[in-house]
C-alpha cells in the first residue's frame, strides 16, 4: 500500500475543511515516504451579468493575486502541517476551471485527497460536487474527507446546545441508526 500513495494530489480552497484534507494527506505520505502537492485553482470570470464576451474571460487574476494567492496558500499549509515531520509539499497556484485543472493534475498523481462541502438536498442539486465530479471521473483514487464538525450532532440529552461526537451502542465511531 505505502508505494500505491507515494504522490498525493490535494485540491485546497483556502477553507479549515481543505486544510483537514491536507493533514489527512500529510500523514498518508508520511506514512508512505511520500510527498504532497497542494493545489488552488483561482476560477477566471467568463460572464458579467450573464453576458459573455466572445473568447475572452471578463477576468483572469494578475500575476500580483497569484502570487498573494500562493503566498496565503503557504501560510495555511505551514499552519496546517507545522514545522515537524512533515513529508515533502509543493504548492501550485493555477488559472483555470478548477475540474480541468485538477484532472490535469491528477495524472501525476497515485490519489487526491480532498475537503467535502458536506452539501444535500436542493444545493446539492443545484451547485453541483467538485468531489463528486472527481470521485467519477479521476484516474486515480480520491479519499474525500468531511469536516469534523459534519460528524457531530447537538447533544440536547444534557439541556444543551453543546457538540460532541455521536458513538453508536457498541462504543465504535459509526452513528447509532435509529
Amino acid at each position: 500500500m505505502s508505494v500505491l500513495f507515494r504522490r498525493i494530489l490535494v485540491p485546497h480552497d483556502l477553507s479549515e475543511r481543505a486544510s483537514e484534507a491536507l493533514r489527512v494527506a500529510a500523514e498518508i505520505a508520511r506514512n508512505a515516504a511520500g510527498e504532497v502537492l497542494v493545489v488552488l485553482v483561482l476560477t477566471p470570470v467568463t460572464s458579467l451579468a450573464g453576458i459573455s464576451p466572445p473568447g475572452h474571460p471578463v477576468w483572469l487574476p494578475s500575476d500580483e493575486e497569484v502570487a498573494g494567492a500562493r503566498a496565503q496558500l503557504g501560510s495555511l499549509v505551514e499552519d496546517a502541517l507545522g514545522p515537524h515531520d512533515s513529508p515533502t509539499v509543493k504548492i501550485q497556484v493555477l488559472v483555470g476551471d478548477p475540474f480541468a485543472e485538477i484532472m490535469r493534475q491528477a495524472r501525476k498523481a497515485s490519489c487526491i485527497v480532498m475537503a467535502t462541502q458536506g452539501r444535500t438536498g436542493l444545493a446539492h442539486l443545484l451547485i453541483g460536487s467538485l468531489a463528486e465530479k472527481l470521485v467519477r471521473h479521476a484516474p486515480v483514487p480520491v479519499l474525500t474527507v468531511r469536516s469534523t464538525a459534519a460528524g457531530r450532532v447537538l447533544d440536547r440529552t444534557s439541556g444543551g446546545d453543546s457538540l460532541r461526537p455521536r458513538r453508536a451502542r457498541d462504543g465504535r465511531g459509526v452513528p447509532d441508526q435509529k
